[in-house]
């Protein structure tokens, strides 16, 4: 199977893309890629590190505070349709697949323009303007939560959850004392995305003082662009701060809670792996998505929920407290995440990528 894949800007994005070309790898081991992504984002450094080949395009996201701006990310759009018809046209793939982000947007176009199958798939709760936009090219929809479904053409649209829940439960466990910490101890796990929050950080490092003498641990995830900040402040022998995690779904495996952003790859993995967690959803997304990705596990139990707003004084160890301390609301909580998972979301979405192929 050949198959160009896009996704862009977020490893919210970047992952789930990463995990639909590992399964289609382990169904169709032959198979060749070729990722086309933006010139100056994360992709650009994570795909080539996976050998999958990596083709870039300049183009801009639609800017909400200063319209005027949108001429340029339009004239940016117009153009980068050559590029993207010359590099399908070279490739001759047997499918184009997009996986969120803006570069999405005239990858598809194109490559439906070009009379190629295509296949997006919507990570979120709530669609973003792209998969929106793409919903009338793409020949089928897959979607993560329910509750989108009802955004896109229902006769094309395909619950297949995410991709990063499969790759979670196979992920390879991490023993908590290879990252220093105490084995028998319970450790809860503090990550506020792949790049960090700088606000939320600097709430979390000041508020880590608050754990000492706590019977558990903390490991404190700060996100990459924290690593020289970290350097500048000390924290309690129970608590852990570094950067980044090498395999953090097998991480995930060891720890006995989770303090997380609500970005729907991370749910994901908090539902494969039932971790009881509690969700301080960014309030500087589109649409307020992480709210509504939050909800669809409060709502059932499997999840608690903070604003940003509300984060004062000790009221986030006081929950913490209530929750980690308590068994029967631990068990309780990993009893509705248990409900909530699909187990073969990977394999659901090569599934039916092999229908528009064969089709």
């Amino acid at each position: 199977m050949r198959v160009v894949i896009t996704a862009g800007g977020t490893g919210g994005h970047i992952y789930p893309a990463l995990a639909i070309i590992n399964k289609i790898k382990k169904s169709h081991p032959d198979s060749e890629f070729l990722y086309i992504g933006t010139h100056n984002r994360m992709e650009k450094d994570i795909i080539p590190k996976h050998g999958i080949p990596f083709k870039s395009i300049e183009i801009y996201g639609f800017n909400r505070k200063n319209p005027f701006k949108n001429i340029k990310t339009v004239r940016y759009f117009l153009k980068s349709l050559k590029d993207i018809k010359k590099y399908i046209k070279e490739f001759k793939p047997d499918i184009v697949i997009g996986v969120g982000g803006y570069v999405t947007g005239p990858v598809i176009y194109m490559a439906h323009k070009m009379g190629y199958k295509t296949f997006i798939h919507e990570q979120n709760s709530v669609p973003g303007k792209a998969n929106r936009f793409l919903s009338k090219y793409a020949d089928t929809i897959g979607v993560s939560f329910k509750s989108s479904t009802k955004y896109f053409p229902s006769y094309k649209t395909v619950f297949t959850g995410n991709p990063c829940s499969e790759e979670a439960v196979s992920s390879k466990e991490v023993d908590k004392q290879k990252l220093g910490l105490e084995k028998q101890k319970k450790c809860v796990l503090f990550v506020m995305g792949s790049l960090g929050s700088s606000k939320m950080n600097d709430f979390l490092i000041k508020t880590m003082t608050l754990f000492k003498n706590k019977p558990y641990q903390i490991i404190f995830v700060t996100g990459k662009n924290y690593e020289e900040e970290l350097k500048k402040h000390t924290f309690p022998n129970n608590v852990k701060a570094v950067p980044y995690i090498d395999n953090m779904t097998g991480f995930m495996k060891n720890v006995d809670m989770m303090v997380s952003r609500a970005g729907a790859s991370t749910l994901s993995e908090i539902i494969a792996l039932q971790v009881p967690s509690i969700l301080i959803p960014s309030p500087y997304v589109p649409e307020n998505h992480q709210y509504k990705n939050a909800m669809d596990l409060v709502n059932k139990k499997a999840a608690l929920l903070l604003e940003e707003s509300e984060l004062k004084g000790d009221i986030l160890v006081r929950k913490i407290d209530e929750l980690l301390l308590d068994s029967n609301k631990i068990h309780e909580m990993k009893k509705a995440l248990k409900g909530l998972h699909i187990p073969n979301s990977a394999t659901k979405i090569v599934e039916e990528i092999e229908i528009l192929v064969g089709r």
